[in-house]
């Protein structure tokens, strides 16, 4: 279901009082998650990891993470909580404790990367990460920056290491990490994000989102169907989507039709969105909702993947889900196949409001025409041809078609 991150919205300035106020929000427009990123356990907001590793929550911000994370479920919503597993930070207490454990310094993120192939540095990290589930009742966790344990000249394992390989250790650090949150949860959720989200992190991951692509619809669209397409058992969700404090209601529906085969991730500051924005969340993640065993779990046919996939189809025996982003005719389904009504839906991310449905036969269906917001334009019984019939869908709206027997 649709997720709530304050990545964009707030980067480093969260707190209790600012998280509760937008996951209110977040709940009133259809999230039913909220995922806090960084800054929650430090007071500097300069970026970089200098303040990861001790992994505690920043007293002035958080100082009751239970009593928080309750009230973030009073209003509905589940509780991510963001960790840089790899990173110890130079201001940090652990530091001087693993600088024999790491496997390089970083020294433009003011951190280094810890060994996994110790067990101190595994269980150390596996202690301090499940305080979020174990303790402050969280519901999953947002597990960044795997790939940085990633060497491309491994030094030899050192005394004390009980792995010979880095990535053993990272798969055991994983396997532990995994045992210790479902002994207390055991429908926890984890996100792991591109490019780490091969086959062999799958039973470590409910999630996997599309890496950092922020104000790009296309490269958004492009990379949550190139995860669809290899992501097995796992939710696939966009990259975080914002928009500039001017762009239209269209152009907000655009942002979201371009992750419609995928979980939207909002990251906005809800607060300072205009009536006809919110609308336009609703109205989107309202289809999200209502339609996400087709869009997630339904067959996923994506065309053209050289021409980064300007239609997308999504269907069912009952349901089918065309997204166009570009001009291109969509095909009306073999009505034929099914042994009920069937209905399509046409989402038109393009600029162009005129959309060529292409028929084999000729037959009447009811059409009803929503704008960005989800306002009914019209309602009618359309009269199909065989071939080319052009209907009018504005730019961020959706055309649904009902065909009756």
């Amino acid at each position: 279901m649709p997720a709530y991150s304050t990545w964009y919205s707030l980067h480093q300035n969260v707190d209790a009082a600012t998280v509760e106020r937008q996951a209110a929000l977040a709940a009133a427009i259809g999230c039913e998650s909220i995922i806090v990123d960084d800054g929650w356990q430090t007071t500097d907001r300069a970026r970089g990891y200098g303040h990861c590793g001790d992994w505690e929550p920043n007293p002035a911000a958080f100082p009751d993470p239970s009593a928080h994370v309750a009230e973030v479920h009073r209003l509905g919503l589940a509780y991510l909580l963001w960790y840089a597993l790899p990173f110890i930070g130079r201001h940090n207490d652990a530091w001087d404790r693993f600088q024999g454990m790491i496997l390089r310094e970083e020294p433009h993120l003011d951190a280094a990367v810890l060994d996994p192939r110790h067990p101190e540095v595994r269980a150390y990290l596996v202690d301090k990460v499940s305080r979020a589930v174990e303790q402050w009742d969280m519901d999953g966790l947002k597990l960044d920056f795997i790939d940085r344990f990633a060497v491309s000249d491994p030094p030899p394992a050192p005394a004390g290491a009980d792995r010979a390989d880095v990535h053993e250790g990272v798969l055991q650090l994983l396997a532990d990490l995994d045992t210790r949150l479902r002994r207390t949860r055991p429908d926890v959720i984890v996100e792991h994000r591109q490019p780490y989200v091969s086959p062999g992190l799958w039973p470590y991951a409910t999630m996997v989102r599309a890496t950092d692509c922020p104000l790009s619809p296309a490269e958004n669209r492009q990379r949550t169907v190139d995860c669809r397409l290899t992501a097995g058992p796992l939710a696939v969700h966009a990259d975080m989507i914002m928009w500039n404090s001017a762009e239209t209601p269209e152009s907000v529906a655009v942002h979201l039709v371009n992750a419609l085969f995928s979980v939207p991730q909002v990251s906005v500051d809800l607060a300072a969105q205009s009536p006809d924005r919110l609308a336009t969340m609703r109205f989107w993640l309202g289809v999200f909702r209502r339609y996400a065993d087709v869009l997630q779990l339904g067959t996923l046919e994506p065309a053209r993947p050289d021409l980064g996939y300007p239609l997308v189809r999504a269907r069912d025996h009952h349901t089918t889900v065309v997204a166009r982003y570009a001009p291109l005719p969509v095909a009306l389904p073999d009505r034929r196949a099914a042994d009920g009504p069937q209905t399509l839906l046409v989402a038109n991310a393009d600029s162009d409001p005129v959309v060529l449905l292409t028929a084999t036969r000729p037959e009447q269906t009811l059409a009803l025409v929503q704008d960005c917001r989800g306002e009914i334009l019209s309602e009618t019984v359309l009269d199909l041809v065989a071939g080319v019939n052009s209907v009018t869908v504005p730019t961020g709206g959706l055309l649904t078609l009902t065909r009756e027997h």
